[in-house]
This record gives structure tokens, sequence and C-alpha cells, in this order.
């Protein structure tokens, strides 16, 4: 299990995407310009945001629907996170897998954020040739006792704007983590047992 710090990192990277404006996915930004760029404005916003610190689910929420969701391949998140099994699931399950998914991240790190505080982000040299559409942004965050890597997996569209689809904490992969999870409960229920297990621990 990750535990409460590791969680507070990530959190804190989820919340970073929401500090992005539009207008900043352009083409001629590079993913380790736009990471070391929102990294410090996501800390200073759950700093001055009370509702963040609450763990206000709702308001987390909304902000996720309104600003991350935009900057975040979520459909390939969520596939990769279901496995080979994705491609045996209706439109209608595909639909409730994310949206359950989505549900249980944001209720896994809206608990997380109390945990964020004095944190600072430094971005390490990124090392991928140019034309590369897929590429790894390589980060660390630094504040009281020892400093978590924190790593973002970055594709470029077709728009040539970058969007995140997984996250690595201290060499653990956020969509791999699910993976396993998710991998055995497909196996005992299938597909329409995942969802219905992710529903109810979503209610909790």
């Amino acid at each position: 299990m990750i535990n409460r710090r590791i969680w507070a990192t990530t959190a804190a990277a989820w919340l970073a995407l929401s500090a992005l404006p539009m207008a900043a996915m352009a083409a001629d930004e590079t993913p380790d310009a736009l990471v070391k760029r929102v990294s410090a404005d996501v800390l200073e916003t759950i700093r001055n945001d009370p509702s963040l610190k609450t763990a206000d689910v709702a308001r987390i929420s909304a902000l996720v629907d309104k600003v991350v969701m935009p900057h975040v391949n979520f459909q390939r998140m969520t596939s990769a996170a279901v496995g080979p099994k994705w491609r045996e699931a209706t439109p209608e399950q595909k639909q409730r897998l994310q949206a359950e998914f989505k549900a249980l991240l944001i209720r896994t790190y809206s608990g997380a954020l109390a945990q964020v505080n004095d944190q600072t982000v430094v971005v390490k040299p990124m090392r991928a040739a140019a034309g590369d559409k897929d590429v790894l942004v390589r980060t660390e965050v630094r504040g009281k006792g020892d400093p978590i890597q924190l790593d973002y997996r970055l594709e470029q569209n077709a728009q040539g704007a970058w969007r995140i689809y997984n996250l690595n904490v201290l060499g653990v992969w956020l969509v791999e983590t699910y993976r396993s999870q998710f991998a055995q409960e497909i196996n005992a229920r299938g597909i329409d047992g995942l969802i219905q297990a992710l529903a109810s621990r979503n209610k909790v």
C-alpha cells in the first residue's frame, strides 16, 4: 500500500494539472517546462484554498471535471488499468469504468490534501530525442523528510498538446498498481463485477 505521505504527493501532482490554463497546452511548450511551471502553481493553489485542505470531495470533483480532465488521457489511463479485458467491454461499461475510476481517484486523493504543506518541486533534466511523442518527465518533491520521486508519463496528441496518462511515485506506477487490483476482481466477477466493486468503494 502507498502511505499517506506518498498519496499526498500524488494528490499534489494531480491538482498541479488544475492550475494549468487551457492556452498553456500550446504545441511549442515542452513537457518538462509545462510540469515545472504548473508544479509551483499548484502548491500555492492548495495552500490558499481551504476547501481543498479539508478534503471537500465535491469541490475537488468539480475542479477535476472542469480543469484537470482536458489535460489527461483518462481513457488510456483507465483502459491500461483495466487491462486486456477493456477490449471486451461494451461502450456503456467503458463509460462506467471511467466514471468510477475517476471517482475512486478523487476520493482517495481528497483525504491526502491536508498533508500538503511546504513542498517544492524540482524538475530533472529530460532525456528525450527531438520528435519523441511519448516522454518521461522526472521530478523530485522536497519538503520535510526524504525527497519523493514523482515522474509523469506524457504523450503528444495529433494537435501537439501533451497529455498525462500515468504517474510514478517512488518507483510505483499508478496504472500498474490498479491493474493488479482490478485483474483480481475481473477474474472473479468480470467487468460488471469490477464496476460494482468500484461503485461500492466510492459510496463509503
